[in-house]
């Protein structure tokens, strides 16, 4: 445990990250925000601050209860944050959205053959004009 972590080295250890320089990209990159706004990379963590992060199609807001530098286990790394339950409910809702959305989706049964992959190429064709 230390008093001062860089945010890239907080992201790591929490496991949001599965490398410091991913965190890194992720923090240049506009990304992750710190109690709302961007930030660099260097920016010392505070306990009681406000993260977001994005992992996937979902986005964490988190919390930060405890400082680490040091990458441990799954378990452990939960500790050192706590998601805001605004966050836990937005990810359960867009979850069940997409869900939703991929149940009404067809998909095919086969692969077009021959006759229909020419009828979808004209009908691209014919689109772009």
């Amino acid at each position: 445990m230390s008093d001062t972590v860089r945010l890239d080295k907080w992201l790591w250890a929490a496991r949001f990250f599965k490398t410091r320089a991913l965190a890194k990209k992720a923090i240049e990159g506009g990304k992750v925000h710190y109690d709302g706004a961007r930030v660099k990379t260097s920016k010392n963590v505070e306990v009681g601050a406000i993260i977001r992060v994005p992992q996937g199609w979902d986005v964490y807001d988190v919390e930060v209860t405890r400082l680490s530098d040091q990458r441990r286990g799954a378990p452990e790394a939960r500790t050192l944050y706590a998601e805001t339950e605004e966050s836990r409910e937005r990810r359960e809702r867009e979850a069940e959205a997409r869900r939703l959305t991929n149940q009404v989706m067809q998909h095919p049964l086969k692969r077009p053959d021959k006759k229909q992959r020419r009828e979808i190429q004209r009908f691209q064709r014919n689109q772009g004009e």
